[in-house]
């Protein structure tokens, strides 16, 4: 399967921050337990979420011959399908890729509820590029909201605003690159993570040349 193709990877996303966070990601191959020199694209849908949801299928059908694979992500908060679950919602973009060439090698990770789910966690450096070292105010902040059963911010990108707000950060993509560069992998507990790095394991495992 290899010849044939110009790159490895398609990746569509919602935004630039997904888009930032998923190329610091891949900066990382050793961490991600993947193989080094992936090549990749990354595409922002520019009807963002709903736009990822309704049209992946469309967005990635012409190229379905320059890459060997494809990985959609969207937000299950803002896609305007949030009376399904993220299980659901990945079915239903997966049959319509299924359906467009991408069978067999494409998957869809829906973050739930949201990107910003992926920024919490023990790392120090967390406090450091969202709240400028400030572990009193992060651990204020963090306490006085409810979490979800991963110890995680139910509402993720209000939490996340807030300390950002409070300690006169410009909310920008290049934060979220910053974090995924940074923050360790290893002990992260979001379902959603654990999909993406799972999916990327299978498709290019650490050996494979």
């Amino acid at each position: 399967m290899n010849g044939e193709f110009q790159k490895d990877l398609v990746i569509l996303v919602a935004d630039a921050n997904m888009e930032h966070a998923v190329r610091g990601l891949l900066s990382r191959p050793q961490a991600l337990g993947v193989r080094d020199g992936i090549t990749f694209d990354i595409f922002k849908h520019p009807r963002h979420d709903p736009g990822v949801f309704h049209e992946a299928h469309e967005f990635l059908r012409p190229l379905q011959d320059q890459y060997r694979y494809a990985l959609v992500m969207l937000d299950r908060e803002g896609s305007g399908q949030e009376n399904q679950s993220a299980q659901a919602i990945e079915a239903d973009i997966q049959q319509r890729l299924d359906s467009a060439g991408w069978r067999g090698r494409s998957a869809v990770v829906a973050l739930d509820p949201e990107l910003e789910v992926w920024v919490f966690s023990n790392s120090p450096h967390v406090i450091r590029v969202i709240a400028d070292g400030d572990v009193e105010l992060y651990r204020q902040i963090l306490d006085a909201k409810p979490v979800s059963a991963y110890g995680k911010p139910v509402r993720p990108k209000e939490v996340m605003e807030e300390i950002l707000r409070r300690k006169c950060i410009p909310r920008s993509s290049g934060l979220y690159q910053e974090l995924a560069e940074r923050v360790s992998l290893a002990r992260c507990q979001d379902p959603a993570f654990q999909r993406f790095q799972a999916i990327l394991q299978g498709w290019f495992p650490r050996g494979e040349s």
